[in-house]
């Protein structure tokens, strides 16, 4: 697998736009951060002041040019707004191994079935445009939202790592595994067009 960094990666349908993240999405992606100070409770990075936000950017940018991540802004098609970001991790081209995650999405657009819709672009990507084996999935042990959305999606439960990741509070949290092979995709997808349909996650 050789993973395109240098490519302007562009996922599309007619719901949900994923491009590639840059410096200047801070002012784009800054009333959604700066919306809810607990928008990112369960995440080691925080990001609802400019100052928070820039960092964050700034450090995913940084892990881009060193070629493990790979991170997109979302855009919001039917409200018309950017909505988040999320990011293809820990990427290893050796093992055509992927991590789908780093995702978050403003409070107004949860619920509305952006994050499935974005999902469902990045998997086919994987899956089907670069020849990927394995997506895996990652989340706080607490953050029962994320992985309600990541077991709704086919995701399947590996683990739970203790103590594994150091939060801004100084918290040290447990983080669970998942991951879909690429056995699995072909029906996972047979089943996405319900989940689209579906506004929960």
């Amino acid at each position: 697998m050789k993973f395109p960094f240098e490519q302007e990666i562009i996922l599309e349908n007619d719901k949900a736009l994923l491009r590639p993240l840059t410096l200047m999405d801070v002012e784009n992606l800054l009333p959604v951060a700066k919306s809810d100070k607990t928008l990112l409770k369960y995440s080691p990075r925080q990001i609802y002041t400019e100052e928070l936000l820039k960092e964050n950017i700034e450090i995913m940018l940084a892990e881009k040019r060193s070629r493990t991540r790979y991170p997109f802004i979302i855009f919001d098609k039917i409200q018309n707004k950017w909505a988040g970001s999320t990011s293809f991790l820990n990427i290893s081209e050796t093992d055509r191994r992927i991590e789908i995650g780093s995702t978050w999405i403003g409070r107004e657009f949860q619920k509305t079935g952006i994050n499935r819709n974005c999902k469902y672009l990045l998997l086919s990507y994987c899956f089907e445009d670069l020849g990927v084996m394995r997506v895996e999935f990652k989340t706080d042990e607490r953050n029962a939202a994320s992985r309600k959305a990541i077991e709704g999606i086919g995701a399947k439960l590996e683990g739970i790592l203790r103590s594994h990741t150091l939060m801004s509070d100084g918290y040290r949290r447990n983080t669970v595994f998942y991951s879909i092979i690429k056995e699995e995709w072909a029906e996972l997808k047979k089943r996405f067009p319900h989940l689209l349909r579906v506004a929960n996650f």
